[in-house]
């Protein structure tokens, strides 16, 4: 079904917001991870942790902000599994 907003709106322009949007997703996880690994006890960085928190927050900030324009374009939001990552 096409949204009654939707005009001059590529697919492949859709596509790679939601690329993009998977991407900014990806990284705040990923900051989100590295934030809570500096704030555990047994580690001394603590700012660390402050300043990738805050990273994860921008980055998220940013994929809501593709979303909300991907929705005012008649576009579709389409959001990836988050893949788990191998034990070492």
């Amino acid at each position: 079904m096409s949204s009654q907003v939707r005009q001059n709106f590529e697919e492949a322009c859709e596509a790679a917001v939601n690329r993009q949007i998977n991407m900014e997703l990806y990284a705040s996880y990923v900051y989100l991870s590295m934030s809570y690994y500096f704030d555990r006890d047994d580690q001394a960085l603590h700012n660390f942790a402050k300043f990738f928190h805050h990273q994860s927050h921008e980055e998220r900030e940013h994929a809501e902000k593709l979303m909300k324009f991907q929705n005012q374009r008649g576009g579709r939001i389409f959001l990836q599994d988050v893949k788990a990552r191998t034990q070492r």
